[in-house]
């Protein structure tokens, strides 16, 4: 049934509770199964773990390795797996390449690594644009790379989930991996941000 013209959509945080209810109250979910995977998308799944991961293969070439040649199991080691975690490929930044990713057909990402997709992410300008013009895109969004840097999009599917390795920034030698977590951050996961230490 569709909307008249001046009815305004529910909240998505309203439609989402009145659709767990609806499924619910018929029997097809039940409220534990609801409740386990708000659990997971609120706690578990965070840029958290993504940002452990991006440390370990900062600090560790032998993990580093792991996770290039299959990124599933590399965040497996730590417990990130689940939907959305079962085909993760890490992606290497390096001087001279930058990997942006993106979901052109609707908003899929590694959830156990990045967690739930942020809004500028699932927007029909970002999906639509990045894969066209990248280097303006990211322009846009605070992140000026050098002429000379080639910049490689990457089409997250049902079959691929990408995250990406960015470059560890400079001055961060001796760190341990706890401080170099802290300052990696989402946007730097999916390619629109740089990793940046503290002044």
């Amino acid at each position: 049934m569709s909307r008249r013209p001046s009815e305004a959509a529910a909240p998505p945080g309203r439609r989402a509770q009145a659709l767990a209810d609806a499924l619910a109250e018929s029997g097809q979910v039940s409220g534990d199964a609801i409740d386990g995977i708000r659990k997971l998308a609120t706690e578990a799944w965070s840029p958290r773990n993504g940002a452990r991961v991006v440390a370990r293969a900062w600090t560790d070439p032998d993990y580093r390795k792991r996770l290039l040649e299959d990124g599933t199991a590399a965040c497996a080691e730590y417990g990130y797996t689940g939907p959305e975690g079962e085909y993760i490929v890490a992606l290497e930044d390096t001087l001279a390449l930058h990997n942006v990713i993106v979901c052109t057909q609707c908003s899929c990402t590694a959830w156990p690594v990045l967690g739930l997709p942020p809004d500028w992410y699932k927007s029909p300008a970002y999906r639509a644009r990045v894969a066209r013009e990248p280097r303006r895109v990211l322009r846009e969004m605070g992140l000026e790379l050098p002429a000379d840097v080639k910049i490689r999009v990457w089409d997250t599917t049902a079959e691929t989930r990408f995250m990406v390795l960015p470059l560890r920034p400079e001055g961060t030698e001796g760190w341990s991996e706890e401080q170099l977590a802290a300052i990696v951050t989402r946007e730097a996961m999916i390619g629109v941000a740089l990793v940046e230490a503290p002044a």
